[in-house]
């Protein structure tokens, strides 16, 4: 028995996410809020449900400029202590509301200096939120820090991530425009990073091509890919027949994981739809394939209704969502063990049970 899932059943379904940003995933009311507790001017709509809609019109528009400056808005509210904390503790609220039992989120703590805090203050107000979120809703939290490839803080940021890893800091990221900014730019951070055994992800394979995609693993030693959409540069199809090329083959037989947003992807333009969305032909392939949200605010998503989408365009099943679940699981920067309890004691029999219930409810 494979019954369809629907959304219903899937936000009951124990879920894991890799990809998302504490900044796109702000509740419009606390942006409001926020903005009104530092006298924060400027915001688009003072109106919660107004101020979705132009989170949602804007990063839909298809002009990166309009895109970005959405972030503007809610990293600029981000500034102080209690912000953080709060915007933590949501987030881990509405993940938990929403069927996920472990998360990464990630964020650039140097975007968050404006009003004097230091580095150190926003990791731990961010690592604060995160374990409140712990303690009252049972969801696991790991954060990411990220530095941003356009700036020159990398290797400060690498070690802020080693410094806070035994602290709820699981791992680094590197994200910001790819174009003209090649993860090489940073190598020094990643060779620290790989000295130190410490796991860090790169935003590669969204706004450009196999060459950032090659940097990120074969120089810089990603052991993920933030999106990775355009590995479907490197392969070959011919009706049902496939031909991988070195670089998608390499990808597919080290089992690199691929941390996939199909809204967001259609949002920057690196997918046309869903149904045409490179995450069908690589499912199919059995590469390491994830599913995630990006910015939950900005693509008006959760983990549950990418599943959905998903769902509706490619036929999938009880079956294919475990396993993209799964994927994520054995893709977490969490410990080992932690992994394998997990998805022993957690996934599995929380996807048997709902399987073969008919997506009754949990007990």
């Amino acid at each position: 028995m494979n019954k369809r899932p629907t959304l219903e059943d899937i936000r009951r379904a124990p879920k894991v996410l890799l990809h998302d940003h504490l900044d796109g995933g702000v509740r419009p009311a606390t942006i409001i809020e926020l903005a009104r507790d530092i006298g924060y001017e400027g915001l688009p709509a003072t109106d919660p449900e107004k101020l979705r809609t132009w989170f949602e019109e804007a990063a839909n528009s298809g002009s990166l400029e309009r895109y970005l400056e959405t972030f503007s808005h809610t990293v600029g509210v981000m500034q102080t202590i209690d912000a953080l904390t709060r915007v933590a503790y949501e987030c881990a609220e509405d993940l938990a509301n929403d069927g996920v039992v472990y998360a990464e989120v990630r964020y650039a703590p140097e975007q968050h200096l404006g009003m004097g805090l230091t580095l150190e203050q926003v990791v731990e107000a961010v690592l604060d939120g995160f374990a409140r979120g712990h303690r009252d809703f049972g969801i696991r939290v790991g954060t990411l820090v990220t530095a941003m490839r356009h700036q020159a803080r990398s290797m400060e940021i690498a070690e802020l991530a080693v410094r806070y890893r035994d602290l709820g800091v699981v791992g680094f990221d590197i994200a910001g425009a790819e174009a003209g900014y090649p993860p090489t730019r940073h190598l020094d951070a990643f060779e620290y990073l790989q000295r130190e055994n410490a796991h860090f992800t790169i935003h590669a394979g969204e706004g450009f091509g196999l060459p950032s995609i090659w940097q990120a693993i074969q120089w810089c030693g990603a052991d993920r890919l933030g999106h990775g959409v355009r590995i479907i540069d490197d392969i070959e199809v011919d009706g049902d027949d496939a031909r991988l090329g070195r670089l998608a083959n390499y990808v597919r037989d080290k089992r690199i994981p691929l941390e996939m947003c199909p809204t967001s992807n259609i949002q920057t333009g690196a997918a046309k739809s869903i149904a045409e969305h490179p995450i069908g032909l690589l499912r199919r392939l059995s590469f390491r394939v994830t599913v995630n949200t990006d910015n939950r605010l900005m693509s008006g998503t959760s983990v549950s209704e990418e599943f959905a989408k998903l769902v509706e365009a490619f036929g999938y099943g009880w079956d294919d969502l475990q396993w993209f679940t799964v994927n994520a699981m054995k893709s977490a920067f969490a410990p080992f063990n932690e992994r394998l309890e997990f998805i022993n004691g957690v996934i599995k029999p929380g996807f048997a049970q709902l399987k073969w219930s008919g997506a009754r409810p949990l007990a």
